[in-house]
């Protein structure tokens, strides 16, 4: 069973749909005791960095799902989720999770390209990975995002995308995953990229 962080994210009823196509049950997670009860966590978003983070704080789901992560259960971080494996982000004055030490950017002015980016754009994984798992190395995903992570350890780096610039677009360290795009809205490849994550 998979649980989904529950915080208003707008893309929740399109994960839940996801992954009941997978035939997997799902748990909405809005209190710390339910995450006990999941094999593996979804922590999605769309919008701001801060509101995310003040969420789960208020919610005592901040440092649950700190405590699930070292525990070693997987976690699927989803555009704003991503981000919010993060220690800091220019968005917002939030703390981030710090599960992965970095922190998040927006696109720079110079990159000479409508902001937010918007739509359908290549991701060119650099390794076999699980999450990568029978999905062609150079493959398309939607996104829809201002912001990109730039992680210290360049090797949990295991996609990257072009827009402007070459920014991370999927990070992997041991359970943890984070994903700058939408796989819920990318057709074939997000559903076989959730597949893998369920395997995990």
């Amino acid at each position: 069973m998979t649980g989904i962080i529950h915080y208003g994210a707008g893309n929740i009823f399109s994960i839940i749909n996801c992954l009941d196509r997978c035939g997997e049950r799902v748990l909405m997670i809005s209190h710390p005791d339910r995450l006990k009860k999941v094999e593996r966590i979804v922590l999605p978003g769309v919008g701001a960095f801060d509101r995310g983070i003040e969420y789960l704080k208020k919610t005592c789901l901040y440092q649950a799902i700190k405590d699930e992560s070292e525990k070693g259960k997987p976690i699927l971080g989803i555009c704003l989720g991503l981000q919010m494996f993060f220690e800091e982000s220019e968005e917002g004055k939030q703390n981030g999770l710090g599960l992965l030490p970095g922190f998040v950017r927006k696109f720079p002015k110079e990159i000479k390209f409508p902001v937010p980016h918007m739509g359908w754009n290549t991701v060119r994984f650099y390794r076999n990975s699980r999450i990568s798992n029978k999905i062609p190395a150079k493959s398309s995903f939607y996104f829809a995002h201002s912001f990109y992570a730039i992680p210290q350890d360049k090797k949990i780096i295991s996609g990257t995308t072009t827009y402007g610039i070459k920014f991370a677009s999927v990070v992997e360290k041991n359970n943890i995953i984070g994903v700058q795009f939408h796989p819920e809205k990318s057709a074939k490849n997000g559903f076989i990229l959730i597949q893998n994550f369920l395997k995990i």
